[in-house]
């Protein structure tokens, strides 16, 4: 009975020494607690961002989401807005090539993306062409992120450029013409070239009012400006109509964008056969010489003296007083005579 007594005091003891135990626990974990919060009111407010790096093409935007652990409303700002900017709802919109950074910030408390914005690229469907000119090419061109492109020739009296990329050829030449986007450029030669001419005879031989007619052939299309350099001997109409004047060389030219052929016209002197070279005839009588003439043309007619013998433009030849004379018939720089001789009745 004794022994009994002696373990329930003995458990009595333990169930008393287990509640102080539990006691001082739980005190010490409320202090430990109290301590934590009391730290915790310190520090700064916690801002969890949906991102905290991300790239964009210039033109491309995002939202970035903000939550402050606290529940306060957060409040954006760029650090370059240059490069990209952002608005009140966390809306981030790419502007320009290059990093910076987007803040969400609450009272006590801030965190960061980092936004990288990349450089557009220029891509163009031929780094060089070549045209006659008057001719007329498209260059197509495309960018990484899909902004419009900007034309612009360096020379545009060689060749101009629209804002749909087409080149006009206006005279040979070279020129550079550059595709613009976002500050990415691209460029292409384009080189005009000097048209091949061709024309249908480099030289012919001509008597005087005879005509030929000259063609030009230029690889571009464009007409040519003709030209006589000795007007005197040949002529040239701008269809290239070649009309000889007297005898002697003349250079007719053709003038295109620089480039000039030339045809050599001979206008030869004719050759004049008469049909007597001396005559002896009575005063008052006729005589009829004829003349041939290689150029076809009609001579003209000169008595020396016409008080001896005169003579019309058809070679009709009158004996006036006694004497003697020369009848000439000339054609273009050529003369041929006949000796007359009058003698009385």
């Amino acid at each position: 009975m004794k022994n009994n007594s002696t373990i329930s005091a003995i458990q009595k003891m333990l169930f008393k020494s287990g509640i102080a135990f539990f006691t001082l626990m739980l005190l010490l974990a409320t202090s430990i607690l109290s301590h934590t919060n009391s730290v915790q009111a310190v520090k700064p407010t916690i801002v969890i961002l949906s991102h905290y790096n991300y790239t964009l093409k210039i033109g491309q935007s995002f939202y970035l989401s903000g939550l402050a652990i606290n529940g306060k409303y957060v409040t954006w700002k760029s650090s370059s807005s240059r490069i990209a900017s952002v608005n009140t709802y966390g809306k981030v919109t790419a502007k320009k090539a290059g990093s910076c950074n987007i803040t969400g910030k609450v009272s006590g408390g801030e965190a960061s993306c980092r936004i990288t914005v990349q450089k557009t690229s220029v891509t163009l469907s031929a780094t060089s062409i070549t045209l006659e000119n008057g001719a007329s090419a498209v260059l197509k061109g495309s960018t990484s992120n899909g902004s419009s492109i900007t034309w612009k020739s360096q020379k545009s009296s060689v060749a101009t450029i629209d804002g749909r990329g087409r080149i006009t050829a206006r005279k040979p030449g070279e020129t550079t013409v550059t595709a613009s986007a976002d500050g990415t450029k691209k460029t292409c030669r384009i080189t005009v070239r000097k048209p091949t001419v061709t024309l249908n005879r480099t030289s012919a031989t001509l008597y005087r009012g005879q005509a030929i007619a000259l063609v030009a052939k230029v690889s571009s299309g464009k007409k040519v400006t003709w030209k006589s350099r000795k007007t005197s001997v040949a002529t040239v109409d701008s269809s290239g109509n070649v009309m000889a004047k007297k005898h002697g060389t003349a250079c007719i030219q053709a003038k295109v964008d620089g480039v000039i052929k030339e045809c050599e016209i001979i206008v030869r002197p004719p050759v004049i056969r008469l049909s007597k070279t001396s005559a002896t005839i009575r005063k008052g009588g006729k005589l009829t010489l004829k003349a041939t003439v290689s150029s076809g043309n009609a001579p003209r007619w000169k008595s020396s003296k016409s008080s001896v013998a005169s003579v019309d433009q058809n070679g009709n030849v009158t004996a006036r007083n006694k004497g003697s004379c020369y009848i000439s018939v000339t054609e273009d720089g050529t003369t041929e005579k006949c000796h007359i001789q009058v003698t009385a009745k």
